[in-house]
């Protein structure tokens, strides 16, 4: 029987190692997709430094931002969450957990699904019954079926659309929810000047899609100089404000209110996953802004805000964490009509799919020598 090369780990700080499992049987409502790449996640890195709050069955295979090709689907699996045809060489990605559309949650609070209190995984990850369906795209194929996990979203992407753009499909769509939040909560409005904190794969897209979304101006804090900052600056941002050279809060709230002028940002967004950034974003607002944190999602450390200071400057602080299935659809979309705006792939560092190469990608994601590491298991199918 033909085999598949999945790569596993079997914890926090282990090697990664390839491993092959059975082809698997495919019913009705199931499918194959080949993976044509697969982005390295802050989450994934998170999970790797043991910062995820629960235990976790090991080994499992870690990557959701998948972009992928269907090679093998059930009769019965006919169409994507938007109703679009799929078939045999259908370009698909799907996102790493979805709400299950029946609990509590869904069905009283369906504008926050993504707080679903019986969420769905994707796939069986090809034999690993112990793994949590959640992960799964460092590996050549995945499984999903719609049986065993009826609530599974599959989105079809556009024919021409290049694999390694499907899978910024996913951290782009939680830059747009994140947005959208804001806008709703009357937090963010047409010409705003926006402020992101962290230069890191979210931090870059966050400042494609606030210019698609409205933004007048555009600041990017982080670091290191290259890659991040400079590809911020490619991607749009007006100025970027390193980290590494203003080693204070005092100076960079400084830097970025010399910048933007008057009384600060409208809206400071944190997309860099550190505990001290709140404090510090809220000093970069004018009096009546937004904050929204994004970036905060496991233990990695406490968030240390000044929970006086949202009272005294009236701001609106929002949280925004994943996306529901309504998402998606828009995080494709601007990736391929903004296609040959921004540079998109440049991104991306690609790593082999081995063991070597997976631990190169991992290694480099958290030494911040990349934006975004990828792995391509099939590299035809992203050149």
């Amino acid at each position: 029987m033909e085999q598949i090369r999945v790569c596993t780990y079997d914890g926090p700080g282990a090697q990664p190692v390839i491993r092959t499992v059975p082809w698997p049987k495919i019913p009705s409502k199931a499918a194959l997709i080949k993976v044509g790449a697969c982005g390295v996640c802050g989450t994934d890195l998170h999970i790797l430094k043991g910062h995820w709050p629960k235990p976790l069955p090991w080994p499992f295979t870690l990557g959701h931002e998948i972009g992928g090709v269907l090679v093998e689907v059930g009769s019965k699996f006919t169409e994507d969450f938007m109703s679009k045809p799929l078939t045999v060489g259908s370009k698909v990605m799907i996102p790493p957990l979805m709400p299950c559309g029946r609990c509590y949650y869904c069905i009283h609070y369906p504008q926050s699904a993504n707080k679903c209190l019986t969420p769905v995984y994707y796939g069986r990850y090809l034999g690993f019954d112990k793994a949590p369906h959640l992960w799964g795209g460092w590996a050549e194929y995945v499984y999903v079926d719609l049986d065993m996990l009826p609530g599974t979203k599959i989105y079809k992407l556009p024919d021409d659309m290049p694999l390694r753009l499907g899978a910024l499909s996913e951290p782009l769509t939680s830059c747009i929810r994140a947005f959208n939040r804001a806008a709703r909560a009357g937090g963010f409005s047409w010409g705003d000047t926006v402020v992101i904190q962290g230069s890191g794969p979210i931090g870059i897209l966050a400042v494609a899609a606030a210019q698609e979304m409205g933004a007048g101006r555009v600041i990017c804090v982080g670091a290191p100089e290259t890659p991040r900052l400079n590809l911020a600056r490619k991607f749009g941002a007006e100025a970027t404000v390193d980290i590494e050279d203003l080693k204070t809060p005092e100076e960079r709230i400084k830097k970025v209110r010399d910048i933007v002028g008057g009384f600060g940002a409208d809206l400071v967004m944190d997309c860099s996953g550190h505990p001290t950034a709140g404090p510090e974003g809220i000093e970069m607002l004018r009096d009546g802004g937004t904050y929204v944190e994004m970036g905060q999602f496991t233990d990695a450390g406490s968030i240390e805000t000044s929970w006086h200071r949202i009272c005294t400057k009236d701001l609106n602080v929002l949280g925004s964490w994943g996306f529901t299935g309504n998402d998606l659809p828009l995080g494709v979309d601007m990736l391929y009509r903004t296609r040959d705006k921004y540079p998109w792939l440049e991104m991306q560092t690609i790593y082999p799919f081995s063991e070597e190469g997976v631990a190169r990608a991992v290694g480099d994601a958290m030494a911040m020598k990349t934006v975004k590491s990828t792995i391509v298991p099939w590299p035809e199918l992203v050149e």
